[in-house]
């Protein structure tokens, strides 16, 4: 870790943030290529049973197939082929379909760019609804009680393939409002761009929310209040000082989505650029795969380089000088609802855990299938009849414990490469827009289908937005005043690292893990749906919501129950860390003091 202050030359971090770039984006490249050949698996098989469904063809077709593909060359002769024809604009043909392939990659990336924008005008409005409330009071001087934040955990936590099969039954079907499938006119965005958005923006809104008070606590914020300015323009550079922070959280939040997207494109049938990659992942249709993938690190490395460059605009020469003065939250009082509604969600999980303990959740009565809720089933049955309170109890220590564990590596990762800045440079951009379930194909095909390997595979992508929201953060710190006065009576780099940067990261880091960690959940069972991870019948909450979505018109019950339990589990983490932080700050009252009064 380096202790870098404004002013410095940036040059030869820029020089490794680009040379961090090409090796990342070389390396999976390389690892997407060499996928027919790690996954053990004979890829002309895989191929033809692509192109024909043919579960038992004969050798003699199979050797027609490597030879036609020219398998026997390996990967890095295909790989070389398939850069020499980028330049003269030919990206190969389909092994599957035998139709040139950057057609199908543009007109699939330009469906999913434009549902990327539409999801994120309504993050955006979703993020402003959500932090409206402290925008209000804090530029008139009139927080008073901190928030928990609850309200954004709850929206955070929906599953985006849930929402969307909810919006495309109510909104589509029976409403008539909104296309329900399709992609035909502006109107057939509007329900798949809510679907997306709506958890965005509140994870977004959460953090913001969560930043607002510390600059608000600024003391320009009150000098401004002191003179008379109108609390619309307080608002506003209270807004923009805090927005530098988060805007790193639209790359792997928002900018994702585009390849990121899969569950949503197949409930609307969008033929976007996920589908697209998970199709020629699973046949191993090698030239779309590698194009997709290309364009999703090219994506990833702009959409970088852009919000960068705003977050600098929003700083401004402060950044560059070392003049940024330090965040630090109001010690806020926290409302005694939020004790309540933190224990009334403990209370609820450790009821239906251990009720659903109790009983058997691998019983299957297929004349009880899909029954509604009564004394014998409290949340009904599934397609197979078996209890969903049984199934929820027991599968609640694997999941919570699987994607507790993911989240916290996943943390630490991102922790260790956001301060080692001139290590991880670029990878982050790269990795970023990395869809989970290509990053679960490649790690399975070494580790085999497990739920340690979907673990592996989670975190081995699920880093970026915790190194992104560490790395600007960091930088923003690196270039406050305080610093500089620290350095010069003396202070190391690991006193810096424990007494201004890790107390500048870890509170805002960790509630975006914990905001996260339903998503941990989701994107385990959307693994396991696809043979990677957990297997049936074991119960798991992802896949309970998994394989029940196909009945959520029929018999919404089904997905309700762990649908509940993961905006449970999602509150009771938001709320039970502000007591937590609430409790810290009542043993030490002077902390604050101390740390304004150091710079």
């Amino acid at each position: 870790m380096s202790v870098t202050l404004g002013g410095a030359d940036t040059r030869p971090v820029q020089w490794r943030a680009g040379a961090g770039r090409v090796v990342a984006g070389t390396v999976l490249l390389t690892a997407v290529a060499l996928l027919p050949w790690l996954s053990g698996t004979d890829a002309a098989l895989t191929v033809l049973r692509a192109r024909s469904a043919d579960q038992d063809p004969t050798p003699a077709q199979l050797a027609a197939v490597r030879e036609q593909l020219n398998l026997d060359e390996g990967p890095f002769t295909h790989m070389a082929h398939w850069l020499g024809g980028l330049p003269r604009g030919d990206a190969g043909i389909s092994w599957v379909s035998g139709e040139p392939v950057l057609p199908q990659v543009t007109s699939a990336f330009a469906v999913s760019f434009t549902l990327m924008l539409g999801a994120l005008v309504v993050t955006i409005a979703v993020a402003a609804l959500v932090c409206a409330r402290t925008l209000h009071l804090g530029s008139r001087r009139r927080l008073g009680h901190a928030r928990a934040g609850t309200g954004a955990a709850v929206l955070a936590a929906l599953p985006k393939f849930l929402l969307a099969s909810l919006l495309a039954t109510v909104c589509g079907v029976w409403l008539d409002w909104f296309p329900s499938s399709g992609w035909e006119g502006p109107g057939a965005m509007v329900l798949p761009a809510l679907a997306l958005g709506v958890p965005s923006g509140a994870m977004i809104g959460g953090l913001l929310d969560h930043s607002l008070p510390a600059a608000f606590n600024e003391p320009w914020a009150r000098t401004w209040h002191a003179f008379g300015f109108s609390p619309g323009h307080i608002a506003r550079h209270a807004l923009r000082r805090t927005l530098s922070g988060v805007l790193p959280q639209l790359l792997p939040t928002v900018v994702a989505l585009v390849g990121g997207a899969v569950a949503v494109e197949k409930i609307f049938n969008i033929p976007g650029l996920g589908r697209l990659a998970l199709d020629a992942a699973i046949a191993q249709d090698l030239p779309p795969l590698q194009t997709a993938t290309l364009v999703l690190v090219l994506l990833g490395v702009a959409a970088g380089l852009l919000i960068q460059a705003l977050r600098r605009a929003l700083l401004g020469p402060a950044l560059r000088d070392g003049a940024l003065p330090a965040l630090h939250p109001p010690a806020l009082p926290r409302r005694r609802s939020t004790l309540w509604v933190a224990g009334f969600c403990a209370v609820a999980l450790l009821t239906l855990v251990v009720a659903g303990l109790l009983r058997d959740p691998l019983h299957v009565d297929t004349t009880a299938r899909l029954l509604s809720p009564s004394g014998a089933h409290p949340l009904g049955t599934d397609s197979l009849g078996r209890d969903l309170l049984a199934r929820l109890g027991h599968g609640a220590l694997r999941t919570a414990g699987v994607a507790l564990a993911v989240t916290a590596v996943s943390m630490v990762i991102g922790l260790l490469l956001g301060m080692a800045a001139q290590v991880g440079a670029g990878l982050t951009e790269v990795v970023s827009t990395l869809p989970a379930v290509i990053a679960g194909l490649l790690t399975t095909a070494v580790t085999g289908p497990s739920v340690w390997g979907a673990a592996c595979a989670v975190c081995l992508v699920g880093w970026s937005p915790y190194a992104a929201q560490t790395a600007a953060l960091l930088e923003q710190e690196r270039a406050s005043g305080h610093m500089l006065a620290s350095i010069s009576f003396g202070a190391d780099r690991w006193y810096l690292l424990r007494h201004h940067l890790l107390p500048a990261v870890l509170p805002s880091v960790v509630r975006n893990a914990l905001l996260r960690l339903p998503t941990a959940v989701l994107v385990l069972a959307s693994l396991g749906f696809l043979g990677l991870g957990e297997q049936p019948p074991t119960p798991e909450w992802g896949r309970l919501l998994s394989e029940n979505q196909p009945y959520v018109e029929l018999a919404p019950w089904t997905v309700l129950g762990p649908a509940g339990a993961l905006v449970l589990l999602s509150v009771l983490a938001v709320s039970g860390t502000a007591l937590g932080r609430s409790g810290a700050r009542r043993r030490t009252p002077g902390r604050e003091t101390r740390l304004r009064g150091s710079s």
